[in-house]
Formats: structure tokens, C-alpha cells, sequence
């Protein structure tokens, strides 16, 4: 295979952006779209998750050169979080635990939980009053408290946030 060496310049910071935060975007892609992790490096699971990053990826990688300033981490989120919204309800989900719920909740509940993004930000982000990005993700909660324990944590409170609460 042919390897590009991009040298110092826009670009190879874009490659070392996404060698530091494909990771994090990929848990958040899998929590949107609840489909299974394995966890294991490499694997091929999560088929949705990675195309919905990759095309968060690629809108990154176009506007690379006007992000001077702004966070390409929180950009390349609300590219992701924007492609989830549109296709959604294509995004049934599997067998994890965030699978019951619908799409909307998954979204706010990823983005308050999760990332910790601001209850007003989640609003703004998503086009819609804060008060009911609130009763969104309260009955997220709720609906996930309600759900028989599968003997396993839900990913949600093992994220960055809460780890940075903890």
C-alpha cells in the first residue's frame, strides 16, 4: 500500500486528531446506534457505527482548514450527532441496553450522559427547547432504570463524563 507522508501542516494535525479521538467518536457512534462492541481492536463489528464516523470523519476532513480556533473534537461530534439525527430511524439498534430506547432519547441521553455536553448546548445542538431535551433524557433514565438488569453496567456510566465526576 502507498503511505503519504502529509509532513507538518493542516492535514497531518487532522491525522493526529484522529489517531487521539477515533476511539471516543467510535463509543459514541456504537452508543448511537446501540449496536453491539466487542471491544476487541480491529473488529469488524459495529458496521452502522463505523459508516456514521466515517462520514463524521470525512466532513471533518473538508473543513479542516476553517476549524482554526474552534474544537475539531466538538465539531466532528455534532457531524456525527447530525448524520445520527437525519438517519436515526434506520438506527433500530441491537441487543444493548441503550437498543430500547427511541432514537431522540439515545441521542440526548448519549450527549448529557455520556459526553457531558450542557443541557442548554444538547438544546441548541439538537434545534429544540431545553426543557425538552430534560424530559428527554429524564425518561431515558427512566426507561433504563425500569429494564430488567442484564448483569451488565449500562456503557453510559463508565463514560468520560462521569469518569471526570467520579
Amino acid at each position: 500500500m502507498w503511505s503519504v507522508d502529509h509532513g507538518p501542516g493542516p492535514y497531518a494535525e487532522f491525522e493526529a486528531f484522529v489517531a487521539g479521538a477515533a476511539g471516543r467518536l467510535l463509543r459514541v457512534a456504537i452508543l448511537l446506534t446501540a449496536e453491539p462492541d466487542t471491544g476487541a481492536p480491529g473488529a469488524a463489528d459495529a458496521p452502522a457505527a463505523r459508516r456514521l464516523l466515517g462520514g463524521a470523519l470525512a466532513r471533518t476532513y473538508a473543513n479542516w482548514r476553517r476549524l482554526r480556533g474552534d474544537d475539531p473534537y466538538d465539531y466532528t461530534r455534532q457531524e456525527l450527532c447530525a448524520a445520527f439525527a437525519r438517519t436515526g430511524r434506520r438506527h433500530h439498534g441491537g441487543s444493548g441496553i441503550l437498543a430500547r430506547l427511541g432514537p431522540l432519547e439515545r441521542l440526548v441521553l448519549v450527549l448529557r450522559i455520556y459526553e457531558g455536553v450542557a443541557e442548554e448546548v444538547t438544546a441548541a445542538q439538537l434545534g429544540l427547547p431545553p426543557e425538552r431535551v430534560r424530559a428527554l433524557c429524564g425518561r431515558a433514565v427512566a426507561e433504563l432504570r425500569a429494564a430488567p438488569a442484564s448483569g451488565r453496567a449500562p456503557t453510559t456510566a463508565a463514560g468520560p463524563a462521569a469518569a471526570g465526576a467520579a
